[in-house]
């Protein structure tokens, strides 16, 4: 994907000499427009079996525990929830340099085909090993398609709704991770618990991941009839194939330009492709490369997926009754429905106000829920039975600050990373600088997953103070080195500079 320059191929717009558009060219702008949207819709659902297989794990923890009698490794459990994150960052990092070889849309189905076997190799483990190795797979095509989907989607979308639409791989995640927690209850309650047997003598947490089997099916069939990317088939000198891709997302008239476009960007990318290094000087890295690396990082260090792959033994270790069938399920659909529906502020305000006045608004709102939550931890007592309890209405309060943290997460910094990491870069560097960055958020994400087990031993407190810490550090590092994108063309980008509002100086953002 080093050569994907989407806003070329999507222009959009009528020259202001053209002729004034009739009814039936409006009818038919709305038809290319819905089409664009089917099309982002279908690449994004990659994100779907991100969210979904990491939050189906949510429900099967415990039973884990139990059978692979891992109650007393604590690394070792979180190894095994994070495990998964190891094959994203891999699949990521190879993703683009594949998809430039053989194509997107191959690649979706490779990444659709590891998570499929996965899945039923995950249900049928039978030691804890087995089970890594089978989400390590799995891990490699949500990886895989965590970078294609973006950037498929950035390929085919007019550059006025980029941001919206390639906002659509967040709520992709959002709304699989929501059916993942309801697939998990639903199992569980059919089941009686989710270590106990269901369907065949399996017990109902294998089942809780041979679920995950339906939406890699899905997303395949889908992905097999989504056209190939105009701008590979330009590249690999199938000019009649990509003319006819362009025609069916953008109007006749404008075809011939946008290919043009596209392949004036493919000669100056391969005129360029001596320079296309991330070597910089600072730290060995071009600036803009560790700006993309600190924003995938800043994401998952503030801690957003604690909530979602441990929520149940979270809400435990603070009082809440989660052997409760109904009150799990409360706390867990009550927090994925939220963060289902912020997203689509993200998508509405993106390209409106912009990413930096939605990074800034979020980083603030993260640190005040998260610090709401590490304050409601400090005030838990233990019990005789040696169970932490929070007194009074500091059980609520957490909860409260809980679901604050995924509004203003969901919101801003859920969506908004995926967009930037899609615009940021210089040509010449796009589908490295990329593979980079995608390879650090999962790095992080794993980090974060798997030291949680042993933070939350030691203090829940102290866990989520580092997380406010990481929130604040945010804010500022959007603030002075996160440069605004929205409406700008992504051949535009090597000229990017840092404004901060109500001051006249500017900063460059140097490639």
């Amino acid at each position: 994907m080093a050569s994907n320059d989407p806003a070329r191929n999507t222009a959009g717009t009528t020259g202001a000499g053209s002729a004034p558009r009739t009814a039936d060219d409006h009818a038919a702008s709305k038809k290319l427009r819905r089409k664009v949207i089917a099309l982002s819709i279908a690449a994004a659902l990659g994100g779907f079996l991100f969210g979904f297989d990491s939050s189906v794990i949510n429900g099967a923890v415990k039973a884990i525990e139990e059978d692979f009698d891992l109650g007393s490794l604590p690394l070792l459990s979180g190894f095994t929830v994070a495990s998964a994150l190891l094959g994203c960052a891999i699949g990521a990092y190879v993703a683009g340099r594949i998809a430039d070889r053989i194509g997107r849309i191959p690649v979706m189905l490779i990444g659709a085909a590891l998570f499929l076997v996965s899945s039923i190799g995950s249900g049928l483990a039978f030691a804890v090993w087995d089970l890594i190795a089978w989400r390590v797979i799995g891990g490699l095509g949500i990886g895989i398609a965590s970078v294609i989907a973006p950037a498929y989607i950035a390929e085919i979308a007019p550059k006025a709704v980029r941001g919206a639409l390639a906002s659509l791989q967040q709520l992709a995640i959002t709304l699989g991770i929501f059916a993942a927690l309801l697939s998990d209850t639903l199992l569980q309650g059919a089941a009686g618990g989710a270590n106990e047997p269901l369907w065949f003598g399996a017990d109902a947490w294998r089942w809780m991941f041979i679920a995950c089997a339906v939406p890699a099916i899905v997303y395949g069939l889908l992905a097999w009839r989504l056209p190939e990317s105009p701008r590979f088939l330009a590249g690999k000198d199938r000019r009649d194939d990509a003319r006819e891709v362009l025609a069916s997302v953008m109007p006749q008239s404008e075809v011939d330009s946008a290919l043009e476009d596209i392949e004036r960007g493919l000669k100056e990318d391969r005129e360029n492709a001596r320079t296309a290094s991330l070597r910089g000087k600072m730290l060995g890295l071009l600036p803009v490369v560790w700006v993309g690396i600190l924003l995938s990082m800043f994401q998952q260090l503030v801690g957003i997926n604690v909530i979602f792959y441990y929520s149940q033994s979270l809400w435990a270790s603070v009082g809440f009754d989660t052997t409760n069938q109904s009150t799990s399920f409360i706390i867990s659909v009550v927090t994925s429905v939220i963060n289902v529906a912020v997203t689509f502020i993200a998508i509405f305000f993106v390209d409106k106000i912009g990413r930096r006045p939605l990074l800034l608004t979020g980083s603030a709102g993260m640190v005040v829920s998260l610090g709401l939550m590490a304050l409601s931890f400090s005030q838990a007592v233990v019990t005789d039975g040696g169970t932490p309890q929070l007194p009074g209405a500091w059980g609520p309060l957490a909860l409260v600050g809980a679901n604050l943290f995924v509004i203003f997460f969901g919101a801003t910094w859920g969506p908004i990373v995926w967009v930037l990491l899609g615009e940021i870069f210089p040509n010449r560097i796009r589908g490295k600088a990329l593979g980079v960055a995608a390879a650090a958020q999962w790095l992080t994400n794993f980090a974060i997953t798997e030291t949680f087990p042993a933070l939350s031993g030691f203090s829940l407190t102290f866990t989520y103070g580092l997380y406010t810490f990481f929130a604040l550090v945010s804010f500022f590092f959007v603030f002075f080195a996160v440069p605004e994108t929205k409406g700008r063309s992504l051949e535009s980008m090597d000229s990017l500079k840092v404004v901060r509002k109500n001051s006249r100086q500017s900063v460059d953002a140097p490639s």
